[in-house]
């Protein structure tokens, strides 16, 4: 079996299936097809944490899945304007991972990672899936990585 490992951009998934859909991502469903005949040797969501239960109560969730949660404080600053991406983070897990995995999931439409995508796959002898929302994934992201898998009716709650 093939090893993978799994990086979920929490904001960007949540926000691009409401802004399509007006649903929500089924994390259940993803992990079954993402998982299936694999060796998981590393899943991780990237979420911004402003403290509230709703927002605990679905990281726990995400952590009954099996996911191990990375969570960053959410910023406001004196502007108004606000704070919270983990595209760097993100960026040095998957490089890490990329010596341990045949398989690399990234679940964004961020076109920021396009760079990371090619990087991994040039570098490393890794297969990258990305999984987004067609209309909000950067094109160069998805031409980036082997496949790209839509998040459509059958990933969304």
């Amino acid at each position: 079996m093939k090893k993978v490992a799994i990086f979920v951009d929490v904001q960007n998934i949540y926000y691009t299936t409401k802004q399509s859909y007006q649903k929500h991502f089924d994390y259940n469903a993803f992990w079954t097809k993402a998982t299936s005949n694999r060796i998981i040797v590393g899943a991780f969501a990237y979420a911004i944490d402003k403290g509230d239960s709703k927002q605990l109560g679905f990281q726990q969730i995400l952590r009954n899945i099996g996911f191990n949660v990375k969570l960053k404080p959410y910023i406001q600053r004196c502007d108004g304007s606000a704070k919270g991406d983990w595209d760097v983070g993100i960026t040095l897990d998957v490089i890490e991972y990329a010596t341990k995995t045949d398989i690399i999931v990234l679940l964004s439409g961020d076109g920021d990672f396009d760079l990371l995508v090619n990087k991994a796959r040039a570098t490393y002898p890794v297969i990258v899936e990305v999984y987004g929302v067609p209309a909000l994934t950067s094109p160069s992201l998805i031409n980036a990585a082997n496949q790209f898998i839509a998040i459509d009716d059958n990933l969304l709650l």
